[in-house]
């Protein structure tokens, strides 16, 4: 094992290059969170085609859909990265989601784009996200939170890069045609990108780290039927989905927040969102740190108690600089979860079989970005304002803190 290269270099210097490679995939991949820049775009393309109102609501649809589609695709994939190996899993994903963008531009109908956008991309992306973490957390078992954390970044920061490309874009050649790009360029790049993904060999640790796994080391190793039959599953994936059911509720009412709630005009609410993206993009390797160095039960309790503070602040005391702050929190706490449920994933289960024990829990990520977003609306349409949304995420944040503590630490399957 001590002649293990990566990029012709020793395995613990070489391997740092995968993280890289991981996070410009999950940049390509994470450009469905540009999607609000194309909202008002297509509403003016379709129904210059269709010749009748086409709603916002329509065209939220297809993102909706992609989203449901990426997260039930990760735990059926989990088998097809183990099988086909990590570089050709990650290849045919992106070929998919570069598909999904690249067969949107000749969409003829909004609900043709929710089939060749939503189904294929969001099924390409459910394939290959789950390919550069379970590289990251093979390859860094005594860095796995810091690793993991840098390898989703990307996802995190890519609204960042892609929504004012697409902006631009859109400005110059028409919505379609930025469809067409941004398809060819992903295909391109992911296919590029991974190329160098692989697993390192059985029972390959870094220099000087014990074979018992040290402080990162898993707690078990056990298969998605063992993982299943713990109370630790169900208290992560529990806190999982009110993390991300929190995140995704504050992430969806962001600008309106700001202009209805805190008083800010519309211009500067839009470009805070940009702001709170370089948060959501940081707060990955950052409480993937905080995991590897404290533990993922703790970590999660630190992360509800910023929810909750950051909620209560903005429900009792409304305003610019509580909004800025407040959602600064919030954004990059949701991208903290990213980080911290794979992390603890391999932590309690092990990796022998990671890519399908992590699709299974990454559901409640699923389930958080389709309700959450459906109970911010549903409580601005039933107390005619946003403020009424946060001492729900307050509650969901206690929920969440009592559940870390009582059931995430490590557990033999039952």
């Amino acid at each position: 094992m001590e002649d293990v290269r990566v990029f012709g270099m020793e395995a613990e210097r070489g391997r740092w290059l995968l993280v890289l490679s991981g996070m410009l995939i999950n940049l390509c991949l994470g450009s469905i969170y540009s999607w609000s820049v194309f909202v008002a775009p297509l509403t003016a393309y379709f129904t210059g085609a269709l010749g009748r109102t086409v709603t916002a609501g329509e065209v939220l649809m297809p993102f909706s859909v992609f989203l449901a589609c990426f997260a039930v695709t990760m735990p059926l994939a989990g088998r097809l990265i183990e099988g086909w190996g990590p570089r050709n899993a990650a290849i045919a994903g992106g070929v998919l989601t570069g598909l999904g963008w690249l067969l949107a531009s000749t969409a003829a109908s909004v609900q043709v784009l929710y089939v060749l956008y939503g189904v294929i991309g969001g099924v390409g992306v459910g394939i290959a996200y789950g390919v550069p973490v379970a590289v990251s957390t093979r390859w860094f078992p005594d860095r796995r939170g810091l690793a993991v954390g840098l390898t989703v970044l990307g996802f995190g920061f890519s609204a960042f890069v892609t929504a004012n490309l697409a902006g631009m874009l859109i400005a110059a050649v028409g919505v379609m045609a930025t469809f067409r790009i941004f398809g060819v360029v992903f295909i391109l790049l992911v296919a590029l990108f991974a190329l160098p993904l692989s697993f390192p060999p059985d029972g390959w640790r870094p220099a000087g780290m014990a074979a018992g796994g040290g402080a990162a080391g898993p707690a078990c190793e056990c298969n998605r039927s063992a993982m299943i039959r713990t109370p630790t599953f169900y208290g992560l994936w529990i806190c999982y989905f009110v993390g991300c059911l929190a995140g995704l509720m504050a992430i969806s009412i962001a600008q309106p927040v700001g202009t209805e709630v805190a008083g800010i005009s519309p211009a500067v609410a839009t470009m805070l969102v940009g702001f709170f993206a370089v948060f959501n993009g940081g707060g990955r390797p950052l409480f993937g740190a905080l995991t590897d160095r404290l533990d993922p039960g703790r970590t999660a309790m630190i992360s509800f108690a910023l929810i909750g503070a950051a909620s209560l602040i903005m429900w009792q005391a409304p305003s610019g600089a509580t909004y800025i702050a407040a959602f600064a929190v919030l954004w990059g706490c949701l991208g903290g979860w990213l980080a911290i449920a794979p992390t603890a994933t391999a932590r309690y289960f092990g990796t022998c079989d990671y890519p399908r024990c992590y699709g299974l829990v990454f559901l409640a990520y699923g389930a958080g970005a389709i309700a959450g977003p459906q109970l911010a609306g549903y409580i601005r349409t039933t107390t005619g304002g946003y403020l009424g949304v946060f001492p729900w995420v307050l509650g969901l944040a206690a929920i969440g803190f009592v559940v870390a503590f009582a059931l995430l630490r490590p557990g033999k399957s039952g």
